[in-house]
């Protein structure tokens, strides 16, 4: 079964509701805004970009495009696009019919020249921090290569391009165990989606942590979040785990450390459980 363009946009703009409403350390969220930009504008952005970013009349790399152009027209700031760059090929993958994962495979190895273009113009506008620029395949530059191989070359240096060339492995392998774990055990409203961004912050630096901070602050980043991480487990009381969360969240933004790419992920992670819910509830009403 194939999902509609109307399910994929609520799965979309949901997915990115729920991240903001969830207690994210460092990062923007209901609780407290952060960076300068503010929950409004993360949330006005999911609606502007929803658009864009499900048509299907156009390629991957144009729907990144035209979203960010969207959300530059709403907000005047980056605030998506790691998520643009991760959720585009999914919601194509979605409007295939077939096996959602090697659906996503068959996206991945189709995007050409015209998407590694679209991309780079999307990245240049939205002007992420920490964006310098590089021998092969500078976005400022016009490409020599297809998409795939432009995300091989940056992929040491930053986990959203990783998940191209893994076929978004860390969405599959951390993200998504830790939130069905979490919803396993009975943890409900904004907890599945925290787990899952604290198993990507403990799980390995954050790119964007390093690309603005340098390696060893997104190494202590990871170091402190594996502790909080291990404390959450070991508190029952809703109150008193808000209230570790937010002495981090505090702390990190002391620091101006904003571990972007983790949220992103978690982004993907929540749309990604939303879309597979969705395909199965269908396959069950068909």
């Amino acid at each position: 079964m194939r999902l509609s363009r109307d399910e994929l946009r609520a799965a979309y703009e949901a997915a990115c509701r729920r991240e903001i409403e969830a207690l994210k350390p460092g990062n923007v969220h209901l609780f407290a805004d952060g960076h300068r930009m503010s929950a409004k504008q993360f949330l006005d952005s999911a609606e502007v970009s929803s658009g864009p970013l499900t048509d299907p009349s156009l390629p991957v790399g144009r729907r990144i495009l035209e979203a960010v152009r969207a959300t530059r027209q709403a907000v005047d700031t980056n605030t998506n696009l790691g998520i643009l760059l991760l959720c585009a090929p999914l919601i194509r993958a979605a409007e295939m019919a077939g096996d959602p994962r090697k659906n996503l495979g068959k996206v991945l190895d189709g995007l050409d020249m015209e998407d590694t273009a679209a991309v780079f113009e999307a990245i240049v506008l939205a002007s992420p921090g920490g964006l310098g620029s590089a021998d092969t395949h500078d976005v400022r530059e016009k490409p020599t290569a297809g998409l795939l191989e432009a995300m091989q070359e940056a992929a040491g240096r930053d986990r959203i391009a990783c998940q191209y060339v893994t076929r978004y492995d860390d969405v599959f392998s951390v993200g998504l165990p830790a939130l069905d774990k979490a919803l396993a055990r009975g943890q409900g409203g904004m907890w599945p989606a925290i787990l899952a961004y604290m198993a990507f912050l403990s799980g390995f630096p954050d790119s964007h942590v390093a690309r603005i901070h340098g390696n060893e602050e997104a190494a202590r980043v990871r170091e402190q979040a594996t502790a909080v991480r291990a404390a959450l487990k070991k508190k029952g009381d809703e109150e008193a785990r808000i209230a570790l969360l937010m002495e981090f969240d505090r702390s990190l933004k002391a620091r101006s450390v904003n571990p972007g790419t983790s949220a992103d992920l978690t982004v993907a992670t929540l749309l990604v459980h939303s879309l597979r819910l969705n395909l199965h509830n269908d396959s069950v009403d068909a």
